[in-house]
């Protein structure tokens, strides 16, 4: 069975969160989508909305799963069978930085593999970390989370 995970923070998810997904299925037996859990990192919205907002924007996709993992990408991946990771690319500057990751995956994680797949262009602009700056100032984030998202009030955190 061919298992790639996408991680990810998913701080919200972001339509081209759901594009990348979308787009691997084809590729895949099973694709888990993971929030990876770093105690270093604030987030805007709890592991456990995260996860629901997952769980509904994917429910019917047989192919899809949900799951949360702690520690490296890499050792979760092994754990759960899976062969290959999923990364979306905006740009030249993600492109340099995953390279890296990639590499140092293959050699932790026993040999898995990569795939990138570019963003296109409707979702190159549109990250997690420009919606939470959009909603901290009260924007409309709905071009760009899924539709089934509603995203709550949020105070400055």
């Amino acid at each position: 069975m061919r298992i790639a995970v996408f991680p990810g923070s998913f701080d919200p998810i972001t339509v081209g969160h759901v594009d990348i997904v979308r787009r691997a299925l084809p590729l895949f037996d099973k694709v888990v989508v993971a929030v990876g859990v770093n105690s270093q990192k604030k987030t805007l919205f709890s592991l456990e909305q995260r996860i629901s907002w997952l769980e509904e924007v994917f429910a019917s996709e047989d192919k899809v799963d949900v799951a949360s993992f702690e520690g490296l990408t890499a050792h979760f991946c092994n754990k759960i069978g899976a062969r290959y990771l999923i990364r979306g690319l905006r740009n030249a500057s993600d492109f340099d930085y995953e390279k890296t990751i990639a590499q140092l995956n293959y050699t932790v994680g026993h040999e898995l593999d990569t795939v990138f797949l570019i963003s296109h262009p409707a979702f190159s602009h549109i990250s997690s970390t420009i919606v939470r700056e959009l909603i901290r100032g009260g924007g409309d984030v709905s071009p760009f989370v899924p539709s089934e998202i509603k995203i709550p009030a949020v105070d400055d955190k």
